[in-house]
């Protein structure tokens, strides 16, 4: 017997599974994020917050674009280009991710003593990644609606 979809508490607020205007990795990501803060996983919780924030990106720029960026040098970049000047994301939005990588780097590679993501440093991580999804949901058609699609410079030569 299959159970009911649970609620999901996610960016956008109380969500059924599956119906979530905030995309589902994203919102996944995000309550990661949150359970890590709280048991003093703060280098798991400074990297969810950079990789909510990517996610973020990386359907902002496939429902603007119809592309897809896997590199992360690559979503940054083309996320800082398609958001430059627009005046709903602010500018520490737009560095978000450049500044955070790192926490990611910390999390994954770094075994020095020294290296580990402070409580404060993972805090201010995690309140702009929602700010971060937050600004990403709003800019996105409610889902159904195709979004309005900037047509790609010809780059043939």
């Amino acid at each position: 017997m299959k159970s009911a979809p649970r609620a999901l508490t996610c960016e956008a607020g109380t969500c059924e599974a599956g119906n979530c205007p905030v995309p589902g990795k994203v919102a996944r990501t995000s309550r990661t994020r949150r359970h890590n803060d709280g048991v003093g996983l703060t280098d798991d919780a400074g990297r969810a917050a950079y990789l909510a924030g990517l996610h973020a990106a990386q359907a902002f720029i496939f429902e603007t674009t119809g592309r897809v960026f896997k590199r992360h040098s690559g979503v940054q970049r083309e996320f800082s280009r398609l958001v430059k000047d627009d005046p709903r994301v602010d500018t520490g939005l737009r560095a978000f991710l450049s500044r955070t990588y790192q926490l990611k780097a910390i999390a994954d590679y770094l075994t020095d003593p020294g290296s580990h993501v402070s409580a404060d440093t993972a805090r201010e991580a995690i309140q702009t990644a929602r700010r971060l999804v937050e600004c990403v949901a709003g800019l996105l058609p409610p889902n159904g609606q195709t979004p309005v699609r900037t047509p790609e410079p010809d780059r043939s030569g």
